[in-house]
């Protein structure tokens, strides 16, 4: 084996049984890994300097292929179910061996980085990529260890990443020849049969939402975050498509993170050192940072160019819906650094409610907080899917279900005793539809909804007089700065009040079908957050 780069002292691929890989390229610099991407033929550059590659078969994660190994550490601990299936001990290893004699004699990229801006909690990782941009993309997302701390870097966690080797089901108990299988025991994940980088950002997501709740008492969250001048810290929850990351990008407000963040004792912290931004339909005039941060180091995934050039066509979804781009946190100027805030003063929960029914912004109580968090509640909109006519809802436990090892309840207790402790406003913030139902109200303008935040962020709605929800139960502010009282009372704007009422009752009923799976874990407090509404058949 040759070895080139940057490899710190005692560095040992053996000991993860790659002893007989070929060249190993240690913490090669972001150019040479570009370079090395693109003689591969594995990438080209877009105009903008950006390294643009194709994913291949998967275009993003397959939850139904991530699996955790069921062992004596984990049989009792691990949310066994849809999220979270079981994979033997020995089903690991014989996998593992068959990924080392795979990558025997084969060119493998080293990268090592680390977890947690908050040095109390750093947790290194070391990324062995068969593929140039797999390791490219690791030293993008995670963080980056100086040149004095690679020396003797040691690390706790192992990704091996082979997109390259296709499982068999028969021989490997996967589900098919793609995998992704965390074992919380060796420290190690191992991904294979997807180029689909996602993959290694949200492995380790899930390595933390397992470990630090359970061993640091730090509660992990699937957020973004900024700090305002003053140090005020504000966090933002919410699904796909609901606002998260362009509300969180304020350019009155440093940002903290946008995706991931730990909130300790001592305050937020992010776990990332960069950005994995959708990149569908963007444009400079919406997206201005994320539109800035394209450029050399950062990695399009599956976008298409404009014809006869290398011009990216941001509106052309032929190869997926979800087209990427990863960049270092750095390539946006408006951060925090380090990636760190104190103790939150205001969280969202931002939800696109098709259904039109929950009011522009409300304020919740820690209990109607925790089961909100529980339900991670938003919906898709008539038209998206082939047969879908009516608005659809998502729920997500925790805003991030494919990714909590634990029991949702177990990080919404941990979040109500840190609402209580430090007497944080939570706020759910509706940025779908107002006056009707999608095809008849209108979606919320994003200049009303940037009001209200502004205005609870600077502590203009606690004095306003407040209206309580006649199903949700929650309490909505009846005036707000810079934003048309008759949008504020949810049923207030639409015409026909009965329509509103029946429309409120099934979408109440919905929350408390998808929350029925959950109450045998939750608390009197979370369960009196309940809407008001009987279950309809």
């Amino acid at each position: 084996m040759n070895e080139f780069g940057h490899k710190p002292k005692n560095a040992d691929l053996s000991k993860v049984g790659l002893g007989n890989v070929g060249d190993a390229y240690w913490n090669l610099e972001p150019a040479e890994l570009v370079e090395q991407a693109i003689l591969s033929g594995q990438g080209v550059f877009a105009d903008s300097g950006a390294l643009a590659i194709d994913t291949g078969e998967f275009t993003g994660r397959s939850p139904k292929d991530k699996f955790c190994v069921k062992d004596a550490n984990t049989e009792n601990t691990v949310w066994w179910g849809d999220v979270n299936f079981p994979f033997t001990p020995e089903n690991f290893d014989h996998l593992h061996d068959r990924m080392a004699a795979y990558l025997m004699g084969r060119e493998v990229y080293v990268k090592d980085a680390y977890a947690c801006a908050d040095p109390t909690y750093k947790l290194n990782i070391r990324v062995v990529a068969e593929y140039p941009a797999s390791a490219m993309f690791a030293g993008n997302m995670f963080l980056r260890p100086t040149k004095a701390e690679l020396e003797s870097f040691d690390p706790e966690w192992h990704i091996i990443c082979a997109p390259g080797f296709l499982a068999d089901p028969a021989k490997d108990g996967t589900r098919q020849h793609n995998f992704a299988v965390l074992n919380f025991t060796k420290k190690m994940i191992l991904i294979g049969g997807t180029g689909y980088t996602g993959e290694i950002k949200k492995g380790i997501f899930t390595v933390l939402n397992y470990v630090l709740p359970q061993e640091r008492k730090v509660l992990s969250m699937h957020c973004s975050a900024n700090i305002g001048k003053d140090g005020d810290t504000a966090v933002f929850f919410g699904l796909s498509g609901t606002g998260k990351t362009t509300l969180s990008a304020d350019p009155d407000r440093k940002l903290i993170g946008d995706d991931e963040h730990g909130w300790s004792d001592k305050g937020v912290f992010n776990f990332e050192g960069g950005c994995y931004a959708k990149c569908i339909d963007l444009s400079k005039e919406k997206e201005p940072q994320i539109w800035e941060a394209i450029k050399f180091g950062a990695i399009l995934e599956n976008i298409v160019f404009e014809e006869g050039t290398t011009t990216v066509d941001f509106k052309d979804g032929t190869k997926t819906e979800n087209t990427r781009v990863s960049y270092p946190i750095e390539h946006i100027e408006n951060v925090a650094v380090p990636s760190v805030g104190e103790h939150p003063k205001n969280i969202f929960f931002l939800t696109c409610d098709a259904y039109g029914v929950l009011p522009p912004i409300s304020k919740l109580t820690p209990g109607q907080a925790m089961y909100h968090f529980i339900s991670g509640y938003t919906a898709k909109v008539a038209g998206t899917e082939t047969g879908v006519t009516e608005p659809q809802s998502t729920f997500s436990a925790c805003f991030g279900k494919a990714f909590l090892p634990l029991h949702p309840t177990k990080y919404a207790d941990m979040l109500g005793s840190l609402l209580k402790q430090h007497d944080v406003r939570v706020w759910l913030v509706n940025t779908g539809w107002s006056g009707g139902a999608y095809g008849t109200g209108e979606r919320m303008k994003l200049k009303y909804t940037r009001a209200m935040i502004t205005a609870a962020l600077r502590g203009e709605l606690d004095g306003v007089e407040y209206k309580e929800h006649r199903v949700f139960g929650m309490n909505f502010p009846t005036t707000c700065p810079n934003v048309p009282a008759e949008i504020l009372d949810a049923r207030g704007s639409w015409k026909d009040k009965d329509d509103y009422d029946r429309t409120a009752e099934n979408l109440a009923g919905q929350f408390i079908k998808n929350f029925d799976k959950y109450k045998d874990g939750a608390s009197a407090e979370i369960l009196a957050a309940a809407p008001r509404a009987a279950v309809k058949a």
